[in-house]
């Protein structure tokens, strides 16, 4: 099922190709927009969830959904800690609907954009944008196996260090967010000699501050600056938030910084 998000995490389900054939064979897909046709009100053994709770019939639908399901698995970084939407959450969202809407009152939206998380209970996770075919894969075995699926949590760092990907940070200088970000994405970026912009989220423990210390006393760079490298796809996780909250990296549509408190979470239903 999908809320506010791009389609691109239920699409690697399509990619996984030569998997793919394994997984219709020991999964039922009663309901998948992007692939069939076929529609169903459950109950559902897993469902798979991707994009934010953006807008107010959103909080009823995953409750509702929940209630319906045995085995609920978020799928993205919409899913799993708000999007890139969720940059709204720093500003003023009724300044942004007037800009980008003729008739904003037309448009039903929350003030913030949540994951999954903050309104049910999530019994898995998988990351990134989108996510990794073989983390989906590792998943869908697991679940027929009845095992725990084996997900590293470790730092991107790792992934550069055992694939012989020379730092950026060291070699060039670059910024580079794969020490706190966790494992998954394959070091794509530092691959193409740029530094990972945390797309797979907060890896658990991230000193996210210690890192901040380091960018600012590696460089003349000011504090706005590296809080917008936490402010991307995973900016309303912590400890990400809390780094675009304390340095402003949050920025409003007409280019100006945003306010530095801290966003009020919401009451809505658990």
């Amino acid at each position: 099922v999908k809320f506010a998000s791009c389609d691109g995490c239920q699409l690697t389900l399509l990619d996984l190709e030569d998997e793919l054939l394994s997984v219709v064979d020991h999964f039922d897909i009663v309901d998948f927009p992007e692939a069939t046709s076929a529609r169903s009100a459950g109950p559902y053994d897993v469902l798979f969830v991707e994009g934010s709770v953006s807008e107010p019939a959103h909080l009823e639908r995953i409750v509702e959904l929940r209630r319906r399901t045995r085995f609920l698995v978020t799928i993205g970084a919409c899913a799993t800690a708000g999007g890139i939407q969720a940059l709204r959450n720093w500003g003023d969202h009724d300044a942004f609907r007037a800009g980008v809407y003729s008739n904003p009152e037309w448009v039903a939206s929350l003030a913030r954009s949540t994951p999954i998380s903050e309104h049910v209970t999530v019994d898995a996770e998988l990351r990134g944008c989108p996510i990794d075919p073989g983390q989906l894969v590792e998943l869908l075995t697991a679940l027929t196996t009845g095992r725990r699926p084996q997900l590293r949590d470790e730092a991107v760092c790792m992934e550069c260090k055992r694939s012989g990907v020379v730092c950026v940070m060291v070699s060039k200088g670059i910024p580079c967010l794969g020490q706190v970000t966790q494992t998954g994405c394959g070091a794509i970026c530092p691959r193409f000699g740029r530094g990972c912009y945390g797309c797979f989220g907060p890896r658990e423990q991230a000193n996210a501050a210690g890192l901040t210390r380091h960018l600012q006393m590696a460089g003349d760079r000011p504090r706005e600056e590296i809080g917008r490298l936490f402010a991307g796809f995973t900016a309303y996780s912590e400890p990400f938030r809390s780094m675009v909250t304390e340095l402003g990296g949050a920025r409003s549509g007409r280019g100006t910084t945003t306010t530095t408190a801290e966003p009020t979470p919401r009451g809505g239903a658990r």
